[in-house]
């Protein structure tokens, strides 16, 4: 079984669903059971600063109040996730998915970073992506996304309308070539 966690999935042209349409995502997770992910290139209609002030949590933060918050996925979209430099581990429970990413969903962190105590880069998700077990692999074989390597620009840039393209660039394919027709020989 392959195991693609920590990588990207890069959402192929034509694979069907708009919710997924040109849409990088993080795998947090990826076994027998599923997988979760996160998107990481949907902005929400919020910034840090508006989240906060919803929450309650007083923030002297700059930083945070520019930061913008993305869409991970279109599962339990009321719940936070904050994907993170390895530099911070929160008091509660933080999870590694791998050396260069950690993710969070506890409170603790986004006081942290309210305080500009947080990790030194982070993004911040509402929602989840998540597929049953075999359903990821089936959609991979349909040629429905393309795996890379998990790139730190990409997945904590502030940009979102170029991750795409840049992720696709990591397996050296350029976007307008690629056909939203699969092939199978």
């Amino acid at each position: 079984m392959m195991d693609l966690t920590g990588k990207l999935l890069i959402a192929m042209p034509g694979m069907g669903d708009p919710r997924f349409e040109r849409s990088v995502i993080f795998l947090c997770s990826h076994g027998e059971d599923g997988a979760m992910g996160l998107i990481v290139n949907k902005p929400a209609d919020l910034n840090v600063s508006t989240l906060l002030e919803q929450l309650e949590i007083p923030s002297s933060s700059a930083a945070a109040a520019r930061a913008p918050v993305r869409l991970g996925g279109p599962v339990e979209m009321a719940r936070g996730f904050v994907l993170h430099s390895p530099d911070y581990a929160g008091k509660l429970q933080s999870l590694k998915v791998s050396d260069g990413f950690v993710m969070t969903a506890t409170l603790d962190i986004l006081e942290d970073i309210a305080r500009d105590n947080g990790p030194a880069r982070a993004a911040l998700m509402l929602g989840y992506s998540g597929w049953g077990p075999g359903q990821l692999e089936a959609e991979i074989g349909d040629n429905g996304w393309l795996t890379a390597d998990a790139d730190p620009d990409i997945v904590f840039g502030s940009r979102d309308d170029g991750k795409w393209e840049a992720a696709l660039k990591l397996l050296g394919i350029d976007a307008l070539l690629l056909s939203a027709s699969a092939g199978h020989a």
